[in-house]
């Protein structure tokens, strides 16, 4: 104890003068939750799923560089960016009790639910219509339904996190899934109807070869793609 006593004053100086300094945590997956409460934990480390999505989202970008990715990232970044205006817009506090850290006072509309529910929206729409053509395959059709129900089932667990934590209202919670709904339906139509015809000339691109960014629209299974040309290079 006297030897760590003697180095901290070593480093503060011999000045004489105790110096205390504020020391302050960084706070990115700062979730707090009621001490004992294994519900709480659970949700806790639910609650940041939108950050694991994030990392996620950034591996796949740098190693597959497809533009369809890069499209649907796109829109998880506007959805955020429109969240941050409206918060401020609509300036609704969170609930009365508070918490150590927060990234901003004004909870309407939930950032987390806004971000999920994007993300689970998109992802049904992707799966069911722009994965590969339906098809009659009774694995195909199971293997699709699971992960539509997980990952909608993710957004509304990290939703109720965020009220069970007390970090938002149920009103804020709602309006956040509502609006990320109605942000990524018209987004995803957009991707296949406006973006993804020029997908190819922007592949084309001198940059886009430097880059390497492709564009994988015109092939229906893109895991089975992968799969039977890297199959083709066996010895």
């Amino acid at each position: 104890m006297g030897e760590t006593e003697g180095a901290c004053k070593a480093l503060n100086g011999d000045s004489g003068e105790e110096n205390e300094i504020s020391w302050r945590s960084v706070s990115l997956t700062h979730v707090e939750y009621p001490e004992g409460d294994l519900i709480g934990k659970l949700l806790a480390y639910i609650s940041l799923l939108p950050i694991a999505i994030i990392v996620g989202f950034v591996a796949v970008l740098l190693l597959r560089r497809e533009l369809h990715t890069i499209t649907f990232f796109a829109g998880i970044v506007i959805s955020e960016a429109i969240n941050w205006v409206t918060k401020h817009v609509v300036r609704e506090p969170r609930p009365c009790r508070g918490h150590a850290v927060l990234f901003t006072e004004y909870g309407m509309p939930s950032s987390h639910s806004q971000f999920m529910w994007f993300f689970a929206t998109y992802m049904v729409l992707f799966v069911y219509i722009r994965l590969h053509p339906p098809s009659n395959s009774v694995i195909e059709l199971v293997w699709r339904s699971c992960l539509a129900v997980g990952v909608l089932l993710l957004a509304l667990l990290v939703s109720i996190s965020r009220v069970y934590l007390n970090y938002h209202t149920h009103r804020q919670v709602v309006c956040g899934a509502l609006l990320g709904i109605m942000l990524a339906v018209p987004w995803f139509i957009a991707t296949q109807v406006f973006f993804a015809p020029y997908f190819a000339w922007i592949a084309s691109w001198r940059l886009s070869e430097y880059l390497l960014v492709r564009d994988s629209t015109l092939i229906p299974n893109v895991l089975w793609f992968e799969y039977t040309s890297y199959d083709g290079f066996k010895f």
